[in-house]
């Protein structure tokens, strides 16, 4: 099954093909097509700014890209390995603080009850690899992100006597993304429709869009599905943007006795040689939720070959860790982005305008604050503001997707 066949975007003719109005047109301001953290967040400051808005999801909210999110809330530091700051570096700097303070009740959204995984992640070093940063880490260019720490200060998986190495603390922190997601859909609730969308359009955008029987008719529509994008845009017969895709083969390993980890692995090229968060399982059990080069050079292994080169790099790694009673899988995962030259990864959040619907990819989990900024200030710049009243659906809402980590085992 495809992607977009998973969450229930077709292009298929035959089902619209015949339909027929059941009941009276919802009239919104905004409708958004996608219940990944992109779209649920947009929603919840759109709704907070007075916008009536409807957020169509056919499948389960954070099915798609959010819940294969390792959770991280990026500061830039990974992007700056080879020794200087990037675009994408500088892009990403603001966003710690910005879901840091709405995790403390101060910021645009209140997510006081999302559960904080780390409110550190780490890089390390294996040997004296990190000797070539040490002077780029300690700069004025990275205060406050990066911090050198040893002895009391350390993650506890790094005070065993094996260790030798190198740890630093990065101003950044890893959530849970399932509980990201259900706060965000209480925020949003008496707007979230689960159903799949039929579409009409042209280059000047979305002309009618139908659902569970019902036409939805809004002032501008926002196409935040991922990878669903695509589908979206083809059944609309919208021409731009073009979206690219770049694959990831995730690893999980899981266990009762795995000691908590977050944190890059340095390596010898510019990427993170491994990167590992710790999730909670229903069972009571934890689960190392592995990417880095390891998951961005094992695409196209088999399974069987990427566990064997991930227990590799662990034993080599973290020689200490007893990983004998653990269970391992892998998770493919598609990153939809918009299409860059030669594949790369866009340094930004994308909100592309094309009549009136506006097309996003937040690019990265942590820059969905950034997506809702630019979309709000694209309905600035075309003077939308909130007008209809909020309607009430009465049709059926949303599942929270379960995490993959409770559902791979």
């Amino acid at each position: 099954m495809t992607f977009q066949a998973a969450r229930g975007y077709t292009t298929d003719p035959f089902l619209g093909q015949f339909w027929e109005p059941m009941s009276t047109p919802l009239h919104v301001d905004i409708c958004i097509l996608g219940g990944g953290i992109a779209g649920l967040w947009l929603n919840a400051r759109l709704r907070q700014q007075g916008f009536s808005t409807l957020l169509i999801e056919p499948a389960a909210l954070g099915g798609g890209q959010s819940t294969k999110s390792q959770g991280i809330i990026h500061g830039g530091t990974k992007y700056a390995l080879h020794g200087k700051l990037t675009t994408a570096a500088e892009a990403i700097a603001g966003m710690p603080a910005r879901w840091r303070a709405c995790l403390d009740g101060s910021g645009e959204l209140d997510l006081r009850q999302v559960r904080v995984l780390s409110q550190h992640h780490y890089l390390w070093s294996p040997g004296n690899l990190i000797s070539n940063l040490a002077g780029f880490f300690a700069s004025k260019a990275l205060r406050g992100r990066v911090d050198s720490i040893k002895g009391r200060d350390l993650p506890a998986v790094f005070t065993d006597p094996a260790f030798r190495g190198k740890v630093y603390r990065l101003g950044e922190l890893v959530l849970d993304v399932p509980d990201v997601v259900r706060r965000l859909a209480q925020l949003g609730e008496g707007t979230l429709v689960q159903g799949q969308p039929q579409l009409d359009g042209g280059d000047e955008g979305i002309r009618s869009l139908q659902v569970g029987g019902r036409q939805v008719l809004a002032r501008r529509y926002v196409l935040a599905a991922g990878e669903g994008n695509e589908a979206l845009l083809n059944m609309a017969g919208l021409r731009q943007p073009a979206m690219q895709r770049r694959p990831l083969q995730m690893v999980l390993v899981k266990g009762p006795g795995l000691p908590q980890l977050f944190a890059h692995c340095l390596g010898n090229s510019p990427k993170p040689r491994l990167t590992v968060t710790t999730h909670p399982c229903a069972d009571g059990q934890w689960c190392w939720y592995l990417g880095g080069d390891l998951a961005e050079q094992g695409t196209d292994m088999p399974a069987d070959r990427l566990i064997e080169r991930a227990r590799a790099e662990l034993a080599e790694l973290l020689p200490w860790v007893d990983l004998s009673d653990c269970q391992w899988r892998t998770l493919p995962v598609t990153r939809a982005e918009p299409a860059q030259s030669g594949l790369v990864r866009p340094d930004n959040a994308h909100v592309q305008p094309v009549g009136n619907t506006l097309v996003c990819w937040p690019t990265k989990l942590a820059l969905a604050p950034d997506l809702s900024d630019r979309v709000m200030a694209e309905l600035q710049r075309q003077q939308i503001h909130p007008q209809q009243a909020q309607p009430e659906p009465a049709m059926p809402t949303p599942p929270v997707a379960t995490p993959v980590w409770d559902t791979l085992f």
